[in-house]
């Protein structure tokens, strides 16, 4: 009875909002209310995992027992496939990667259980030290959240696209209160189109975001650091090699976390991962703390010049006033954090890349700096300190393909632009680099592998938005390889609007071939050849076939350009399943741009 009454009552609110708000101003709302909503989810993951973390290594491992940096990454990961298992019922998966999945792949539609799966399993993974971030499970919770508010009010897919990425721009605007950078990240990492019409909902998002951010948190800050050390031009040559370098680690990231990857894939049972994944990170995190967890007190310890904070606990009590011995335990650092990540995703964590990027580029950019004021090699030094914030924009970059969020988000965070110079310098040489050996980022490799990744050109983004299924006609009538030219004119030609027909096996229902009406109509006339050829004599092989399952909306229009035909055969698991036009497909190609850029 109620849930007739709440549905009665949403129909009449969905009538006034028809007649009252315009769709326009209806989305304005909506994008403030997706950027609020974006916010709080910010607030409650980053409040679960510090209450995990201070609980856990403030009280156990500082006053008990070194050894419980082994035993805390193993049992949050088995307490996250516990929730997995028996609570959520479904895979939770990475948190950029699934909503750019649902983008290419889903219409925008993002189930309801990942409302909430990041929530009940990101601050357990990273608050028992799993090495990974916060800001891949904020987005996709927001996005979910976004997807569904926007299925709710029945609005179509474009304006659902639009909504997640208001979603991902209110996330990164709370968690850094860096609102340019944040739209910018939706932009390119979600390849949403700059213009008015989705300029303003993002402003609005990132806005409402970074004021519910600025209500629970006050004036606190991720990365609370002011710019001392101005640029100067002599400094160039070094952030030109700091690029290099940047370019090099960010190829050296992503080929340690796809193997990694591919390597948990082929283990069957998610228990053998749970175990293989979680005491390989235990084994990292208890021999190299700094590894525990999203590694931002480092970042800031570093940018402050502290760098015994971050190093004090290393495993054999290093002598840290030795700068080389320090510059190696960076390195090393550096080397492992990707490994610890990449294990933490493999045994069945939840979080994100977003994190160990920016502690990786800081490292990174320290150890640099550290090299060249300590080598002798050089008559002027370098600042520590800047180098740490432009290594981490550099290695974002390179890893995340976002150069420009990389660049206006130190420059947001540190409160000034004076590092814009060697921030643009730093990212562009590392995308460039970056870009050269791997076309697609780390979020957007697997459906960029397969031609599902929705990209800012816009040909292929809506051909890959297209569905194959409602483009596929099936109202040819079949002919078999013994029929008659006699039967074929009788009970196909006479009765069939169309002027191609498929030859099928008997049994299978597999394609042999096709006979095009221009065949049959040199001898069709002649009723002393009707008894006398078969199909079989008159058929030809389709110019091309299509393949479900295997040929994407791309190579479908290429092999319609390549062979000239008006219809091709489609086939899936050898089986004929019909016909595509090109009218129809050019048709629904039109319909869909219109859609996409309406």
């Amino acid at each position: 009875m109620k849930s007739y009454k709440f549905k009665k009552a949403f129909t009449k609110f969905l009538i006034w909002r028809s007649k009252h708000i315009s769709q326009r101003q209806f989305i304005y709302l909506l994008s403030i209310l997706v950027g609020f909503l974006s916010g709080v989810g910010a607030v409650v993951l980053k409040n679960l995992t510090h209450f995990f973390q201070h609980l856990l290594e403030g009280k156990l491992v500082v006053y008990y027992h070194h050894a419980f940096y082994f035993l805390f990454p193993v049992i949050g990961l088995a307490i996250v496939y516990v929730v997995i298992k028996y609570v959520l019922r479904n895979k939770v998966s990475h948190g950029i990667p699934s909503t750019l999945f649902a983008i290419s792949k889903r219409k925008g539609i993002m189930r309801r259980h990942q409302m909430i799966a990041s929530v009940l399993t990101a601050p357990i993974t990273v608050g028992f030290g799993g090495s990974v971030g916060l800001e891949g499970p904020t987005v996709a919770t927001g996005a979910a959240i976004s997807s569904n508010v926007a299925r709710l009010f029945h609005l179509n897919q474009t304006t659902r696209n639009l909504l997640i990425g208001c979603a991902a721009a209110g996330a990164l605007s709370s968690i850094f209160k860096a609102p340019i950078a944040a739209i910018i990240f939706a932009i390119e990492v979600f390849s949403l189109d700059l213009t008015i019409a989705s300029m303003l909902p993002l402003l609005l998002a990132s806005i409402s975001a970074i004021i519910t951010s600025y209500f629970f948190f006050g004036s606190d800050v991720l990365l609370p650091f002011k710019i001392e050390d101005v640029f100067t031009i002599k400094d160039v040559p070094f952030f030109i090699v700091l690029g290099i370098i940047a370019g090099l680690t960010s190829i050296y990231f992503t080929e340690v976390y796809d193997r990694i990857q591919k390597f948990f894939d082929k283990i069957g049972s998610p228990i053998k991962r749970l175990l293989i994944g979680g005491i390989g990170l235990g084994i990292l995190v208890y021999f190299i703390p700094p590894l525990y967890g999203e590694g931002f007190d480092s970042i800031n310890s570093l940018l402050n010049g502290n760098i015994e904070i971050t190093l004090q606990s290393n495993f054999k009590n290093l002598d840290l006033t030795n700068v080389w011995m320090v510059i190696l335990l960076l390195a090393g650092l550096v080397f492992f954090k990707i490994i610890a990540s990449s294990l933490t995703f493999g045994a069945g964590g939840v979080g994100g890349i977003f994190a160990p990027t920016l502690f990786m580029g800081s490292i990174m950019g320290n150890c640099i700096a550290k090299v060249i004021n300590h080598s002798g090699l050089f008559n002027n030094s370098v600042s520590e300190s800047n180098f740490t914030l432009v290594g981490m924009a550099g290695l974002m970059a390179g890893v995340l393909h976002a150069p420009l969020t990389a660049i206006f988000l130190i420059a947001e965070v540190t409160g000034g632009y004076e590092l814009f110079i060697p921030l643009m310098i730093t990212a562009a040489i590392s995308y460039s680099i970056t870009k050269y050996a791997h076309p697609h980022s780390v979020y957007a490799m697997e459906l960029g592998r397969k031609g599902e990744l929705i990209t800012h050109d816009k040909d292929h983004a809506v051909l890959t938005l297209m569905d194959i299924d409602k483009v596929i006609e099936n109202n040819f009538i079949t002919i078999y390889p013994k029929m008659t030219l006699g039967e074929i004119v009788t009970e196909a030609v006479v009765k069939s609007n169309r002027n191609i027909f498929p030859v099928l096996s008997e049994k299978k229902n597999k394609l042999l071939g096709i006979i095009l009406l221009d065949d049959l109509r040199p001898i069709m006339f002649d009723k002393e050849l009707y008894q006398t050829i078969f199909a079989e004599e008159v058929m030809q092989n389709p110019p091309e076939i299509i393949e479900i399952g295997i040929d994407k909306m791309t190579t479908i229009m290429k092999k319609f350009q390549k062979s000239g035909a008006w219809n091709l055969p489609v086939i899936k698991d050898e089986k004929y399943i019909g016909f595509i036009s090109k009218s129809k497909l050019l048709t629904a190609y039109r319909n869909k741009l219109i859609e996409v850029t309406s």
